[in-house]
């Protein structure tokens, strides 16, 4: 597991990347809304509001985070849904947290940095290169039309799939892949998040990125530095912004 670092530089979740491919596709019929958590409020939608109010204001607000729909999703998401029962009253906590298979679900803080760093409108399309507990794919879930999430660890993936279902979310589609390769068959996407750090941009996932899309994506051996980077018909343009710890991406490139 990475280092915590509390006031700045965030812990990241810890994913990785295999070569199969399993699509796991949402057994209720699909939701015409791109946010069904939104449209349809559940019980857990209202669980533990407090707590989250209080999480937004101090471990995100206060770092410098201001887009409304991003901190409306952070409000509402409930993130102690996505943990282990035995850790689920620690999910409010500027920490990131285990979830099994030696892997975390992410610092709120940095699920809230990355977001905001895409600029998701509501019409847009998103690839997630790491489901993990599918907490990140349920933000983006509330923001963008839809969310393809791809995810090493099958019983990770399975469990995500599970939850996400559950909370309503018909918009998020989860499968079990090698996140070098991305999900051709649903290119272009609008966005590409990813959650592990490569030395170098998979060109399979710039092949994916529409033009004007955007990529936060962590790159680096041991000196990783966030980078946001747009495409456009000249080329890429890159913007490395915080320095970062996630573990390295794995898995093989397809070319």
């Amino acid at each position: 597991m990475c280092a915590l670092i509390r006031r700045a530089l965030p812990c990241c979740s810890l994913l990785c990347f295999s070569l199969l491919f399993f699509p796991l596709s949402l057994a209720r019929k699909a939701d015409p809304s791109p946010n069904a958590l939104a449209q349809k409020p559940t019980d857990a939608a209202k669980e533990r509001q407090g707590e989250r109010r209080r999480m937004v204001e101090e471990q995100i607000l206060a770092r410098g985070i201001e887009s409304g729909r991003v901190l409306q999703a952070m409000r509402k998401v409930p993130r102690h849904r996505f943990l282990p029962a035995h850790l689920a009253h620690l999910a409010y906590r500027d920490r990131p947290l285990p979830i099994g298979h030696d892997q975390t679900i992410s610092q709120p803080f940095i699920v809230a940095y990355m977001t905001d760093a895409a600029g998701i409108s509501p019409k847009e399309k998103v690839l997630e290169i790491g489901t993990g507990s599918g907490y990140q794919a349920a933000i983006l879930g509330e923001l963008a039309k839809d969310v393809y999430t791809i995810e090493i660890i099958a019983e990770l993936g399975e469990r995500a799939h599970s939850t996400l279902a559950e909370m309503g979310y018909q918009n998020v589609h989860v499968r079990i892949g090698n996140g070098y390769e991305g999900w051709a068959e649903h290119a272009p996407y609008d966005v590409i998040i990813v959650t592990a750090a490569p030395e170098a941009v998979p060109q399979a996932l710039i092949d994916q990125l529409a033009v004007d899309g955007r990529m936060v994506i962590p790159v680096g051996a041991k000196n990783q530095e966030m980078m946001v980077i747009r495409k456009t018909r000249q080329g890429l343009v890159k913007r490395r912004t915080i320095p970062v710890r996630f573990v390295p991406m794995t898995g093989k490139p397809s070319r």
